[in-house]
């Protein structure tokens, strides 16, 4: 299965690859002006699931365009054909592919494709996280003041107003605090050690399945917003090289959680 997630993910990242702020059809979801949809995440997801149904025709999916499958099978395949939609609408290239696999309710697997830096990240629970073949773990930094962060937004901004406030927070505690747009390859850089820490108030299944499972095979916490366990069903996340993570709790503390 962790061949075919490749597979499917590199065959989608070929499609974007070239595409990057060319797409002909750019429209918004569900009313919100800055909630984007293209051509391309519709094609780019057919594709990865055409890609791994021929093989697992009795698999579950849960796919951000054409949401999820109800055929009760152990196994569901998360996917998001392009996480950073926007930066891709706009041909800026901090976009990627994100494959995560569900077994009985545990993610067992995740394959996260930049196809802008031909970046491979990818992650089986039990075997370690690995960047185009190569191992990878996450930082050692211990103190906030030696941490970049970085956190997102949710579409509807003002559905999380909240989040300002920990930004600000975090800007006054933290060396410096990012946002870049897709919380796949946010997550992906948590368990490289590119960035150290990473909270985000709204998101979905299939944001982080793939990159969860990386930070936590590469040595990395995940935990909601106040340092519990969690699950990708929980839409406030909170994960950090593990060493930063109580004094990341205890700066979210300070505002609403």
């Amino acid at each position: 299965m962790f061949e075919l997630a490749v597979e499917a993910a590199l065959k989608a990242g070929r499609l974007l690859k070239d595409r990057a702020g060319n797409a002909k059809s750019v429209e918004t979801k569900f009313g919100q002006e800055t909630n984007l949809v293209t051509e391309l995440d519709r094609q780019a997801e057919a594709l990865i699931i055409k890609t791994i149904s021929k093989k697992y025709p009795g698999h579950d999916f849960l796919a951000e365009e054409s949401g999820s499958t109800k055929l009760e099978s152990d196994f569901k395949w998360i996917i998001d054909p392009i996480d950073g939609t926007t930066n891709f609408a706009h041909g800026l290239p901090i976009f990627c592919v994100s494959i995560g696999l569900e077994y009985r309710g545990d993610i067992v697997l995740g394959v996260v494709y930049d196809p802008t830096r031909d970046e491979l990240f990818t992650a089986e629970r039990g075997k370690g996280a690995f960047l185009n073949g190569n191992p990878i773990r996450v930082s050692n930094a211990s103190s906030l003041i030696e941490s970049v962060l970085v956190t997102g937004f949710a579409y509807n901004v003002s559905s999380t107003l909240e989040n300002i406030d920990h930004f600000r927070n975090f800007l006054l505690e933290a060396r410096a605090v990012r946002r870049l747009g897709s919380a796949a390859l946010d997550l992906c850089y948590v368990a490289a050690g590119r960035l150290d820490g990473y909270w985000e108030m709204s998101l979905n299944p299939w944001d982080m399945a793939a990159g969860v499972v990386l930070v936590e095979e590469a040595g990395g916490k995940f935990t909601d917003l106040e340092g519990r366990v969690s699950t990708i069903h929980n839409k406030k996340i909170l994960v950090s090289n593990g060493k930063i993570h109580e004094q990341m709790v205890g700066v979210l503390k300070r505002g609403k959680i």
